[in-house]
This record gives structure tokens, sequence and C-alpha cells, in this order.
């Protein structure tokens, strides 16, 4: 059965994740670039794809099927490595595992917290904001450990938990102590070197940029 996959998001860090992780993983899909600044996310059309307006949002089009809609970065991400057998996931369970382990790691240890302290940017809380930044920073920091004997962040192949990692560490390179971390220095250049890794990262410019030529 033919289907289309359409991903709708802007050029944000849980966006250009999904975007990485269906590229990595083989599959074609159509970026929608949805207009942050001008309140895309609040409309109609939107708000039917995600009640909540928020972003991304993968859409599954099948004929005779209803479409088969995704709303968190993290499912997208799961579902196009179930869609790629043992490209972004392991087939063996010890080694699926540890890539899970990693995985969660920076999405609850890392990136949760770096989202607390976006959230407060603009309040009374700045203490705050600077405690949670600190410490997302700090532990991002441990992860060296992860890629001192194997090139990846889970072994010796390329996952799931190296595009939660490197969107993450992407968005904070300028704060970190690239010195004291030569590990993850290597890994992170490693990473960004990928050709599925550098479309996905442009997935939502290069429909900007086809706009301005229109």
């Amino acid at each position: 059965m033919k289907t289309t996959l359409e991903l709708y998001g802007a050029q944000t860090g849980n966006c250009i994740r999904a975007a990485i992780a269906l590229d990595e993983a083989g599959l074609s899909y159509t970026p929608k670039l949805v207009d942050l600044s001008g309140g895309a996310q609040r409309g109609v059309d939107h708000l039917a794809l995600n009640p909540a307006g928020k972003i991304p949002v993968l859409v599954e089009k099948a004929e005779d099927r209803e479409p088969f809609i995704l709303t968190q970065s993290n499912a997208i991400i799961l579902y196009a490595a179930g869609k790629a057998a043992g490209r972004l996931l392991p087939e063996n369970d010890r080694d699926r595992a540890i890539v899970f382990e990693r995985f969660f790691f920076f999405v609850t240890d890392v990136i949760a917290v770096s989202h607390a302290a976006f959230s407060l940017r603009g309040s009374d809380a700045q203490e705050g904001r600077t405690i949670l930044e600190d410490r997302m920073l700090a532990t991002l920091e441990t992860a060296e450990r992860y890629v001192g004997d194997d090139e990846f962040m889970a072994g010796k192949t390329f996952s799931a938990a190296d595009i939660a990692g490197f969107t993450i560490t992407q968005s904070v390179k300028s704060d970190l102590p690239w010195p004291t971390l030569p590990n993850l220095r290597r890994w992170f250049e490693r990473i960004e070197g990928r050709p599925a890794v550098k479309r996905g990262l442009q997935a939502f410019n290069r429909i900007q940029d086809l706009d301005r030529r229109v």
C-alpha cells in the first residue's frame, strides 16, 4: 500500500530531531513549515492535527485509510525506527536496551531539563532558570563517558540515541567546555558530518529558502 509522510514543523530542536530520524531511516517525507511567528500553530488547520497546538506533527496518509498522526518528536523517532529495521534500533535485545537507556538519558535528564529552563525565560524566576541550565549542561557533559570506547552513543552503530544526543548538544555547543570533552567533540563532529543529519538540520530551512525565491 502506497503511503506518504508529511512532517509539520519549524526550525526547532524537536522538529529537527524528527526530521533527522526520518532521513536516517531512509524514509521519504515532505516537510511542511508551520509559521510560528504568525501563529499558524494555533490555527484551525493545525489544531485539527494537534489540539495542543504544538510541533512537530507527523501525518502518514494511505489510500482508503484514515490518516495516522503522531504529535511527539520522540514517538516520531521510534516510529521511524520501526519502519527501518536495524537502522536506528538494533535487533538484538540487549543492544536495543542500551540504545533506549542512552536515548532516555538525553530525553529525560538533559532535554526535559532544558525545556524547563526555557519555559522560565522572561519570567521572574531567573535564578531557577540558571540552576536548570547549569544542571542540564553538567548532565550533558557526562555523556563523554558513553563515547570513550565507541564511535556512537550506544555502541558501534548509529542509533536513536545519537539523534537525541546530537540535537541538544548542537543547540548548546557554544556553552560546552570542549577542551575537557575530547570524546564528545569527536562524536559530535562525526554525527554532524552525516549526510542524513545535514538534510534533517536543513529540512525546514529549505522550505523558507524556496518561499523567498517565489
